[in-house]
Formats: C-alpha cells, sequence, structure tokens
C-alpha cells in the first residue's frame, strides 16, 4: 500500500530547517515502507520516525527480526529465536541457531550490473560487474584454501582502497576465514601493533601506491613484517606501481596472478557460520597505547549495516555509493556492505585533494553518484578554498552527503546548501570502530536541521547522562547505550574473560555501553556531538566540548586548521589553541584578537582560548581525526604512547618545550 504522506510539521516560526524531503522522496524510500510494515506509519515523517525509534528499543526483539526479513538475510539454517540474554550487556546472543556466510550476502547478485569501480589518484579506473566480482573471488577463495587457509585462520591486508582489497575481504570471508586490513600509509610499528597480536597467516598487500602525486613503495615494510611475523605463510602482492614488481627480497612470496594461477579452481561454496562468527578484526585508534583488537561477528555487522544502508541512507539497487576512506578505517567495512544492497559502490585511492580539491567532485557527475560520503574536515577545506560545486557541476545524480570523522559545524551545513547543492540530505553520522557502525546518523524522511545529526539510530537506545548517571536532553552528557545491539564487538582478541571489554566499554556505567563521546538530544529529536570525553576541557570546572571552539574557529577566514586543549595552570585548566594560517600570513596581535572576539561573541568567556598560537601543521590520525590527546601530553612532557597510530607524528614536536606556555 502506498503511504500518504502529510505535510512536516514546522517547530517554530523563526527557526526552519535547512532542507526538508518531498512527499514523493519520502514514499519512495526504505524507511517509508517499513514503518508501515512495523504499524508506525501516521502519515506524516517526524511523528512515524519517533514512533517507529521507540517501537525499535523498546520491542528489540520484534524489531531485528523484522530488519532480518526486510533485509532478505541469506542463510542455511534458522535461528531459533531474535535474542538470548546473558548475565552482561556484550554476551546477549542474536539468532542463535542460525547459519549464514556473509560474503554470499554481498554476493547475492551475479549479473552484468557494474558492482564496483576503482578510482585512483592517477588516474586509473576500474569496473567490475557483479558476475565478474563473483568469479573473481572464486578463484582467490580457491586459492586460499589451496594454502591452507581455514575457518578461522586470520588474513590481513596492507592494501590500498582498490578493486582487490574487496575481493581478497570476501574471498576471506567466503572461507569462514577473518580478515583485518591497515592502509600502507601505516609505519612499521603501527602495522606490527596491530598485525603482531593477531598473527596473519596470509598477508595482501601491493607493492606501492600512490599519494598526492608521490609514489610510495611498501614492500620494504612488508619484508620487515614478514621478518617479525613467523605466522605468515604466504605474502600475495598485487602490481600497483609497476607491472612486474621485484618481490625477490619477500620470503613465501608471489603475486596475485601466481598466487591464483598455482591452485586448482574450485566452485564457490560459502561458508555456513554461525551469526556471531568472527569477521572481521579493527583496531581502536593507538594514540593512548597499544591498538585493542576488536572482534566484530559477520551477522551483526551485517544487519547493522544494512540496516544503515537501507534505512538511513535510503540506498537500493538503483544507487552509486562513495565514501572518502582508507582501508584502516572502519568506513572501508561499511562502504564495501552497500554490495548487500546491489549498489555500485566506487573506491577512491589517493589524496581527497587531488586535482586542487576537485578530483571527487568530478567523480560525483562521471560515476553519477548519488550518495556522496566524506568528513567534515574535507567539507570545512572546501569552503575555505573557494571552491563552488553547484557553479562548476552538474551534480544531478546527488541525492544525498554523508560526513563523519569529526563533528559537522554549523557552517559547513550553510556551505553545503549554499554551495553544493540546495536540494540534498546532508546526514553528518557518529559511530565508530567499536561497533563498526553508527550510533547517531542520517534519515531521508526527516528534515536537516542546521548543526544537528538528524536522528538517533533504530535499535539504539542512545542517551546522554550528566555527572550523576541521570538522562538528560537538551542538556550535554555521557553518550551511552542502554540496550544490547547485534553489532556489539563480539570480543577483544586475546581477551579470554572480557576484562578489556568490560574496562573499554561497562566500566563508567555499569551494565550499559558508554562510548566516550559528549553531546545532547535536540528540541528537534536529533542530536549534536560536542567532542570525545577524554578532551573535553575543565576551565573553572564548567565542561566544554571541543567542537564548540572549533565551530567558532572555522569562521575565521585566516585559519585553515586547529587543535584545542586544557593545559594544567595555577591548579585549573585554561584553553590553549594552536591555529595554522594561510601560506603568508601572521599571527599577530591583531589576529589573536579577532579570533578571541569570535569565540566569545558566539560562546562564553570561558571558551576564549588563554593562548593562541601558531603552529605549521595540526597532527592526525591516519584515518583524519585531531589527536589532542596527544598534544596535550606532549605541551605537559607526557610520553606519546603510540605515535605510529598517526598520519604526521612529527607534527608532534611543534607543540613541545613552547616557553609561550610557561607563562
Amino acid at each position: 500500500m502506498k503511504a500518504v504522506v502529510k505535510p512536516m510539521t514546522t517547530h517554530t516560526a523563526t527557526a526552519q530547517p535547512l532542507w526538508v524531503p518531498d512527499a514523493e522522496r519520502i514514499e519512495q524510500t526504505p524507511i517509508c515502507a517499513f514503518a508501515q510494515r512495523m504499524g508506525c506509519w501516521d502519515g506524516n515523517a517526524e511523528s512515524s520516525y519517533a514512533a517507529l525509534y521507540e517501537r525499535s528499543i523498546r520491542d528489540p526483539d520484534v524489531f531485528w527480526s523484522e530488519v532480518w526479513k526486510d533485509c532478505a538475510i541469506r542463510h542455511s539454517q534458522a535461528a531459533t529465536a531474535t535474542r538470548q540474554d546473558g548475565k552482561h550487556f556484550y554476551d546477549t546472543r542474536w539468532f542463535p541457531g542460525a547459519r549464514l556466510n556473509f560474503a554470499e550476502n554481498l554476493l547475492r547478485r551475479r549479473d552484468d550490473k557494474c558492482a564496483i569501480v576503482s578510482l585512483t589518484e592517477h588516474g586509473e579506473r576500474i569496473e567490475i560487474s557483479y558476475a565478474a566480482l563473483y568469479e573473481r573471488v572464486e578463484t582467490l577463495a580457491s586459492a586460499l584454501k589451496y594454502a591452507g587457509v581455514e575457518v578461522g585462520d586470520r588474513v590481513a591486508g596492507f592494501m590500498p582502497n582498490i578493486a582487490e582489497t574487496v575481493v581478497a575481504m570476501l574471498a576471506t570471508s567466503s572461507i569462514g576465514a577473518i580478515w583485518s586490513s591497515c592502509s600502507p600509509d601505516f609505519g612499521l610499528n603501527g602495522v606490527m601493533d596491530r598485525f603482531g597480536q593477531i598473527e596473519p597467516k596470509v598477508l595482501f598487500t601491493a607493492d606501492g601506491y600512490v599519494y598526492n602525486g608521490k609514489r610510495c613503495d611498501s614492500l620494504e615494510r612488508v619484508r620487515q613484517i614478514a621478518e617479525q611475523i613467523p605466522a605468515i605463510d604466504q605474502i600475495v602482492v598485487v602490481p600497483l606501481l609497476n607491472t612486474s614488481p621485484d618481490i625477490s627480497t619477500l620470503p613465501k612470496a608471489s603475486t596475485l596472478d601466481d598466487f591464483t594461477g598455482r591452485a586448482p579452481r574450485q566452485p564457490l561454496q560459502f561458508e555456513q557460520l554461525p551469526f556471531d562468527h568472527p569477521l572481521y578484526i579493527m583496531y581502536s585508534s593507538g594514540t593512548t597505547g597499544v591498538p585493542k583488537c576488536i572482534v566484530h561477528g559477520a551477522g551483526g555487522t551485517l544487519l547493522q549495516q544494512m540496516k544503515e544502508h537501507r534505512l538511513h541512507t535510503g540506498v537500493t539497487e538503483d544507487d552509486v555509493v562513495f565514501y572518502y576512506t582508507t582501508c584502516g578505517w572502519m568506513m572501508w567495512n561499511w562502504l564495501v556492505a552497500g554490495l548487500a544492497c546491489e549498489a555500485t559502490i566506487v573506491l577512491f585511492d589517493g589524496s581527497p585533494f587531488a586535482s586542487e580539491g576537485r578530483f571527487l567532485i568530478d567523480a560525483i557527475d562521471q560515476e553519477s553518484i548519488s550518495v556522496f560520503g566524506t568528513s567534515a574536515k574535507y567539507i570545512a577545506a572546501l569552503e575555505k578554498a573557494g571552491i563552488k560545486p553547484r557553479v562548476t557541476h552538474k551534480l544531478n545524480a546527488l541525492r544525498t552527503i554523508l560526513s563523519t570523522g569529526s563533528p559537522l559545524s554549523h557552517e559547513s551545513f550553510d556551505y553545503v546548501y549554499r554551495d553544493f547543492k540546495n536540494d540534498v540530505c546532508l546526514s553528518s553520522i557518529s559511530g565508530g570502530t567499536d561497533i563498526i557502525s553508527c550510533f547517531v546518523l542520517g534519515n531521508p524522511i526527516l528534515p536537516v536541521w542546521r548543526g544537528e545529526i538528524q536522528c538517533r539510530g533504530l535499535g539504539m537506545a542512545v542517551e546522554f547522562r550528566d555527572d550523576n548517571g541521570q538522562p538528560v536532553r537538551q542538556a550535554k552528557g555521557e553518550l551511552v547505550c542502554t540496550v544490547p545491539f547485534p553489532s556489539c564487538p563480539v570480543g577483544f582478541w586475546n581477551d579470554p574473560d572480557d576484562v578489556k571489554l568490560q574496562q573499554a566499554y561497562f566500566q563508567q556505567y555499569p551494565g550499559i555501553w558508554a562510548h566516550g563521546d559528549y553531546g545532547e538530544i535536540t528540541a528537534h529529536e536529533g542530536v549534536v556531538i560536542h567532542g570525545r570525553s577524554d578532551a573535553v576541557l575543565n576551565p573553572g570546572g564548567v565542561r566544554i566540548g571541543t567542537a564548540e571552539i572549533y565551530r567558532q574557529v572555522e569562521k575565521v577566514d585566516e585559519v585553515l586548521d586547529s587543535v584545542v586543549i586544557g593545559q594544567h595552570w595555577d591548579d585549573d585548566v585554561r584553553v590553549v589553541l594552536f591555529v595554522v594560517l594561510r601560506p603568508g600570513l601572521v599571527l599577530d596581535e591583531a589576529l589573536i584578537t579577532k579570533i578571541r572576539t569570535t569565540i566569545r561573541a558566539n560562546t562564553t568567556p570561558r571558551h576564549v582560548p588563554a593562548k593562541v598560537l601558531a603552529v605549521d601543521e595540526i597532527p592526525r590520525t591516519i584515518s583524519g581525526k585531531i589527536v589532542e590527546l596527544a598534544v596535550r601530553n606532549v605541551v605537559h612532557g607526557e610520553p606519546v604512547k603510540n605515535t605510529d597510530a598517526l598520519a604526521n607524528p612529527k607534527a608532534l614536536e611543534q607543540f613541545r618545550d613552547r616557553p609561550e606556555l610557561a607563562e
């Protein structure tokens, strides 16, 4: 039955949303049909979603069972129940008795429709159909079996974001082995801190990659990795920089063609495994110590990511989905799950600022991308560079823009609707590697309000708790999740008693998940994330989220980037802001005054930095996140435990022993 859509409600006469979907658009979304089947549709999108959300957390067994049906999860054996409670939040077993295979669900389509478009900064474009993808996975799965890879073995990828990486992951999961990857810009210690813990049997690598015009060799680091991890039985090299790379110095190495060529081809048989069988090993950022190895189950990952693609993003087989990511960030895993919706996914390896920042925007037109995912930093950088895609590009297919990695500022919301495209669903999303999905995210049937994430995710019982542990609304607090969900980690690697898991998420509020984000629920039932809890500033005992200051600094045209920390000073904390200026500018008193005045005018006197200092570069993780804790440690003369987790660790030296911070 076709949904009847009533006009959107208007919250106030003075505050209007930046974008509201029209009735026709709402009717075409999978979430509209889903809400009807759940008996939650009343004709108004906002009240219907509110009812659907409440139903999803009040009756999770029914909700997740309906998601299973909606996603048409392929399985060989049905579950005996939807959920089986355990002693702890993380002991909950979902769909016990069910047997399935993750790769089978991503390879359900096997015709000539385009499955993957792989783009590189240096101009290479490869297109693979679903039929060809299936054949490639079949060939590689045969080779992995021939090499002795069995259920539960680890297979690692030290790979750029190219089609061969997706094929390797799917082949690995098809036979029940566990996939883990990090991007090739990781240093040796960063790789060892990760792969050294899980001891992979096979390591996939390219001979190198290209970033920002520079050719970077990977094979020397691969040689050192192999020397230090005896468990690696086979190294498989994908030629990227050279058609015939020299692999003579690598032990047990062969090119991809040789590896697959010597194995007898076998029909692809998808290993049928329990719902919570390990699929991926992901890693925490590692900026506060050795990275935690987070194990995610196949069923929970599949169900959660398909829910987010279909219901929260509106992805169907007609879509072309892109997210700028490396293989070391969970957004790569999220992007690849678009294959389960039979969409086309677009991969890109290289700098997002290639071709003066226009490469990715060109791709929107050239590949007819309908869902474009990127980082808040990229959007802010486009605005600073004066790029106006609505003037230079057609963007006809573009329906949704996704942003994550850090909070998206109010001004970036304005920029998208003013200079990018005015008829687009701009969805800021937030979650993490910890859950390989989102707690709060977008919604194609809801309005977009300036500076707000549209909604809490279906099935995710998200609250914000104050210092007394009480739920608050329209007030800042700690993000928690009070009801178990399928993509909760099945455990940490080498943590048999779940001690590390318990300490990571359940120590602050026993029995419920504490995520480590600081934010609030708005009057529109949206969400604002103010930053990481461990980076919250506390001058005079008042808690300030770092995003509150970044938002104001982004208004200052002279500033390209910034990081803010709290420095211990006179038995209190003072706010210190470091800024990167446009080339040729100097941080004089006039500019410092402008920065402070901008912050004071839009926040409170406590937000105003006591010190504003110039630096050449802001240190970030390899996935692009600002590392406030690492900067704070350097300022206080404390060690940074794992600089290999950083894309630019040398940048930290600019913050060490600054004389201005001693006065």
